[in-house]
């Protein structure tokens, strides 16, 4: 912890726990009653987008959140919740081929959103540390290793075609080829990624963001990683875009700004993303697969569990 953050006290601590509850809970609401889901992902955003965020989230604002990546990110994340949703309640787009290329699509997009702003922040050449756009950005080799580590993740997308609505009650959208090593492939980018370009609040919009997605992934809901993603980092985004002074003064957890923490970061970042690629590629060529129509990971056990729970 003390290697990229100021360790905080107990209160941070609490405050981060809190957070990480909420975004949980707030998902769980959204993902197991369709009028949650409305609520949180249509109607609230509307409200906001029309009272609170021009001017909470105006260009210039002191905290950072006026600029085109926060506004890009909020509405592709609301996107991505609303075609989910689409998808989860209505029999005919499940079963269309089109449709289930929404999700790859908007979350390569996300990614590929990342990766601009990584390269756009080494193009600042904030060699040493400055305040650009009121966030502090240092510039280094880590936003390209971690712009390439991010294109993998990209590329490495696979297995749409095999999504699936899951037969209980909350009729979640399941992913069985989306297995392990692709969430933490992605969740150590997205880290990384949130370091170089975030540093300051990259605390809770990575370590604790991640955390919210992954906890449910891997123990709540499994197979429906990408529907957890979408509804926490839509509800934080939001969150953020309506309190922009959270992670500057309300409950500040400072990263250390050493360059060693940013190369680190975004080297495992590039690192796991390339073994992935690798992995995947042999899978490819080992069983003859096209990486646009096949599940590349129906022999593995996680796969198999996944659907044999969604049967």
């Amino acid at each position: 912890m003390g290697f990229f953050y100021e360790v905080p006290g107990l209160m941070g601590w609490a405050i981060g726990l809190g957070v990480l509850i909420a975004l949980m809970a707030f998902n769980e609401f959204g993902r197991t009653t369709m009028w949650g889901g409305i609520l949180l992902y249509l109607i609230m955003p509307i409200g906001l987008t029309i009272f609170v965020w021009p001017t909470t989230a105006a260009p210039g604002n002191e905290y950072g959140t006026g600029n085109w990546f926060n506004w890009v990110k909020t509405y592709s994340a609301l996107a991505g919740c609303l075609g989910f949703m689409a998808i989860r309640y209505s029999p005919k787009l499940a079963k269309n081929k089109y449709a289930l290329a929404f999700p790859a699509f908007i979350l390569a997009l996300n990614i590929f959103e990342a990766c601009l702003r990584d390269f756009q922040v080494y193009s600042y050449g904030a060699w040493d540390g400055q305040v650009i756009d009121n966030l502090w950005l240092m510039s280094g080799s880590w936003n390209i290793m971690n712009g390439i580590a991010g294109l993998l993740n990209i590329i490495t997308i696979c297995g749409w075609t095999g999504i699936m609505i899951s037969k209980d009650k909350s009729k979640d959208m399941v992913w069985p080829d989306m297995i392990w090593p692709w969430i933490i492939a992605y969740d150590l980018w997205n880290f990384a990624y949130t370091y170089n370009c975030i540093t300051d609040h990259s605390f809770y919009c990575g370590v604790i963001l991640l955390l919210s997605c992954t906890i449910p992934a891997f123990f709540i809901k499994k197979g429906a990683w990408l529907q957890h993603r979408a509804a926490t980092l839509a509800l934080w985004i939001m969150f953020v875009m309506s309190v922009p002074s959270f992670a500057d003064r309300i409950a500040p957890v400072p990263a250390t700004r050493d360059p060693d923490a940013f190369f680190a970061a975004s080297f495992v970042a590039l690192a796991a993303n390339v073994a992935l690629f690798v992995y995947q590629f042999y899978k490819i060529r080992k069983h003859k697969l096209n990486p646009l129509k096949d599940e590349i990971f129906s022999d593995t056990a996680p796969y198999k569990l996944v659907v044999e729970e969604n049967r």
